[in-house]
């Protein structure tokens, strides 16, 4: 195609015209959309205490660590750096291989029952 071809083509000012019952179809869509409640928003003024607990207990964590490293660092040398974290996290390890099945079970009979009770409530009511 030349350009000519092109310029001839694009300088018709051809009226467009939807195709027959799209400007209602868009119209009906646009109204349903409308009538659509809007979502219910994020409820920050709850979470941000939550939130902001969480960032501290994360700092103070690290501050802690930090502050246990240096003072550690200064007193003993590199063997017994190794030596005193192994004494620290050996009581960590053993604690998870513990058999803990009755407090498993309580927490899954405490999830199971906190879901069926607000389903059986919200079946009570429609």
């Amino acid at each position: 195609m030349s350009h000519d071809e092109i310029d001839r083509i694009l300088s018709h000012d051809e009226e467009l015209l939807p195709s027959s019952g799209f400007a209602a179809s868009v119209m009906d869509a646009v109204r349903r959309e409308a009538a659509v409640p809007p979502p219910i928003p994020f409820p920050w003024k709850r979470a941000l205490p939550g939130l902001a607990v969480a960032g501290l207990t994360l700092v103070l964590v690290v501050l802690v660590f930090a502050a246990e490293a240096t003072q550690l660092g200064r007193e003993a040398p590199s063997a017994q750096v190794s030596v005193w974290w192994m004494s620290r996290l050996t009581p960590i390890m053993m604690a998870t291989t513990t058999p803990t099945a009755g407090w498993t079970l309580l927490a899954l009979a405490l999830t199971l029952a906190s879901v069926i009770f607000p389903l059986r409530l919200a079946g009570r009511r429609t």
